[in-house]
């Protein structure tokens, strides 16, 4: 299993549903509900919907599913999933210690928990690809591609 917000879809996800696809069999995707990014992080750019049907096209997914809202520990998702292992993505924030304490505490002490590396390119992040996008485009102009 693999968790994301999956915002602004870029080689940086599919690199990580690639690794985690390689750690087993069939590989289920939960796609973080909008409330819980909004919370989280940031307005999401794209809806939970469309970016469940986005990971959902890439190959190494087999299932991508929409977590549920806030206030839903994920530990309820995984009574649907049922996961061997859960494999977070380089630049996630989670503690794998914590979250293995959780599963313990929930009853899912036999799932792996483990990181997997990240893309070495500048442009593996969502945040990096809009900054990019911004430096690109000088607010004094018409943008980068202005006609003659």
């Amino acid at each position: 299993m693999a968790v994301g917000i999956f915002d602004l879809l870029h080689a940086g996800h599919l690199h990580y549903v690639e690794q985690a696809k390689s750690l087993g069999d069939e590989l289920v995707v939960v796609i973080a509900h909008d409330e819980t990014v909004r919370k989280q992080k940031h307005e999401p750019v794209t809806g939970q919907d469309l970016r469940k049907r986005m990971v959902e096209g890439l190959k190494p997914v087999d299932v991508a599913i929409v977590g549920n809202p806030p206030g839903i520990p994920i530990f309820e998702v995984l009574k649907t999933v049922e996961p061997d292992i859960i494999a977070l993505g380089y630049d996630q924030k989670h503690s794998i210690d914590s979250i293995r304490k959780g599963l313990e505490k929930h009853g899912f002490g036999d799932v792996e928990v483990t990181r997997v590396e990240g893309l070495s390119d500048d442009l593996d992040g969502t945040r990096k690809i809009i900054a990019r996008i911004l430096d690109l485009w000088p607010s004094s102009e018409g943008g980068p591609y202005e006609e003659d």
